[in-house]
């Protein structure tokens, strides 16, 4: 496979880069990013892209394409619903559909977040806005698109939030994570398991396009 990668410097992102470059059935890993990830490997390579609402300047880059993993996103907290909406949904939709247009067999997987809203009507606006992402990406003229909906993430092999806090409660709690993956497999996944299952999902499929925790644990 060929696959794009967005959101590859959060800790999602990391742990999905890291799998797809030590999956030997990937030949191909393009990065798009406004800043580089730092990793030197044969088959990454790295677009630095400011305007995510606009790829015309690259879209020749971006043909090709068997599978995109968009693991872009930012936390709600402190944020208006107009902004966080165009970080979640504009920025989504416009590099969603520049990559259906050009690559019509891709299968495309979108990381959200577990009580995402798919009725767009709750009370919980990240939850709104992230259904609302969800059910449009569906709509596109993907071979396939899956939504993941993990929960709390252990991060692993290096991987960092960006988020300062976060780190420091994630550097604070490592040693418990490996115990609640084990008691609370519903609850509890790795950054490891998201990207391993993203892989296999674009790579063989999945009967429901919305994983969530418990489907993504279990591939």
């Amino acid at each position: 496979m060929q696959v794009i990668i967005f959101g590859a410097t959060g800790m999602v992102g990391q742990g999905v880069l890291r799998e797809c470059l030590v999956d030997t059935g990937i030949a191909r890993v393009l990065v798009v990013g406004r800043s580089p990830t730092g990793v030197r490997n044969a088959k990454l390579t790295e677009i630095i892209h400011d305007n995510f609402l606009d790829y015309s300047a690259i879209e020749a880059q971006l043909t090709g394409f068997d599978a995109c993993f968009f693991c872009l996103g930012v936390s709600s907290i402190g944020m208006s619903e107009d902004r966080y909406r165009h970080l979640t949904y504009d920025l989504t939709l416009a590099a969603a559909t520049t990559l259906a247009r050009l690559n019509p067999q891709m299968v495309f997987t979108y990381v959200t977040g577990a009580g995402t809203d798919s009725s767009e009507q709750g009370s919980r606006m990240w939850a709104r806005i992230k259904g609302k992402t969800e059910n449009d990406l569906l709509k596109l003229p993907f071979r396939a698109a899956y939504m993941f909906r993990p929960g709390a993430i252990q991060p692993l092999h290096g991987a960092r939030s960006k988020t300062a806090w976060v780190q420091a409660v994630y550097a604070a709690t490592g040693p418990l994570w490996s115990v609640l993956r084990r008691l609370s497999p519903r609850l509890v996944t790795s950054t490891e398991q998201i990207g391993r299952a993203m892989i296999r999902v674009a790579r063989e499929g999945y009967p429901r396009n919305v994983l969530e925790m418990e489907d993504i644990n279990s591939l």
